[in-house]
């Protein structure tokens, strides 16, 4: 009963930390763009938090912030989608494959350096609308994270496992959707969040250059036209949609690896030690008592 009062109250506070930072940061914010303060930096162009918020008020009852919104949305999950597909994919095969790491490795590796804001030009010449482009410039920029975290992934697995089904008469299909992938998904899932992330910088920067619609294409109109809390409203709503995004991104990937032991980050470290004193024999368990004490499957011999 200690132990579970003690997660609470961890909880709680760690809650009223976030809260107060953001509060602080916030007032902080609010007092510098108040009284105009002007040293080194200048905040008294700035507008002041009660004016963004009147802006951000007046912008969610109108049909085009929804709009913008919902362009942005399905632009970042088309590339996103796309680059984790082919990204997982081609991962996959360079890091398994002799042949495929010849023919691709020499390409991603010229190709990875070039930033994805940079293949603009290239995207109007080559594709016949700007969406075409921006959905193209955001997977080019989510396609990299994934494809390099996949081979990384990949080739970090113990052969053990594969020579395991091999001897019991498994195939390479079996091989790779059995022991693989599995095995990679933590890794996996990394880049993904990653990519996730790049994904949003470059969307919003290709809405800035060549969109018609878009909340980066919002925002920088808003900078144009000298509408400074139009602009921060425009900050708010990259940052929040893209929060809500890399949060789906990484539950799916806790639900995808529900598997792996996980240690009790949520319990404070004090009680979790007098909780495996209170729970630990006297004397050490024999190794084959070990996956009963809280090992993964990782730590199990196969089965045959």
């Amino acid at each position: 009963m200690s132990i579970m009062t003690s997660v609470g109250v961890t909880g709680v506070t760690r809650r009223l930390v976030r809260v107060a930072s953001l509060a602080a940061t916030l007032g902080l914010w609010q007092l510098l763009t108040t009284w105009d303060v002007e040293l080194w930096l200048r905040f008294g162009q700035f507008p002041t938090v009660v004016e963004v918020a009147d802006a951000f008020g007046d912008r969610l009852g109108t049909a085009p912030y929804w709009q913008d919104v919902v362009h942005s949305l399905r632009r970042i999950v088309v590339g996103f989608l796309l680059a984790a597909v082919l990204g997982v994919a081609a991962g996959t095969a360079v890091a398994r494959s002799r042949w495929a790491a010849d023919l691709l490795g020499p390409l991603v590796e010229v190709a990875r350096p070039v930033p994805a804001i940079a293949l603009v030009p290239v995207a109007i010449l080559l594709l016949p609308t700007n969406e075409q482009g921006i959905v193209f410039i955001t997977f080019t920029a989510a396609f990299f994270p994934v494809l390099v975290s996949t081979r990384h992934a990949v080739r970090a697995l113990a052969p053990v496992w594969e020579e395991a089904v091999l001897t019991m008469g498994g195939g390479r299909a079996r091989v790779l959707f059995s022991v693989v992938l599995p095995g990679a998904l933590p890794g996996i899932f990394g880049g993904l969040s990653v990519g996730i992330g790049v994904g949003w910088i470059c969307v919003i920067s290709a809405e800035m250059i060549s969109g018609e619609y878009g909340v980066g294409y919002r925002t920088w109109q808003d900078y144009t036209v000298v509408d400074y809390p139009g602009v921060f409203v425009g900050m708010v709503t990259i940052g929040v949609l893209g929060r809500l995004t890399s949060t789906a991104v990484e539950f799916l990937g806790r639900r995808a690896t529900a598997w792996l032991p996980r240690p009790p980050e949520r319990i404070p470290a004090r009680a979790a030690r007098r909780a495996h004193r209170a729970a630990a024999p006297a004397t050490a368990a024999p190794p084959a008592l070990a996956p009963a004490l809280g090992k993964g499957p990782a730590d199990k011999e196969p089965v045959a």
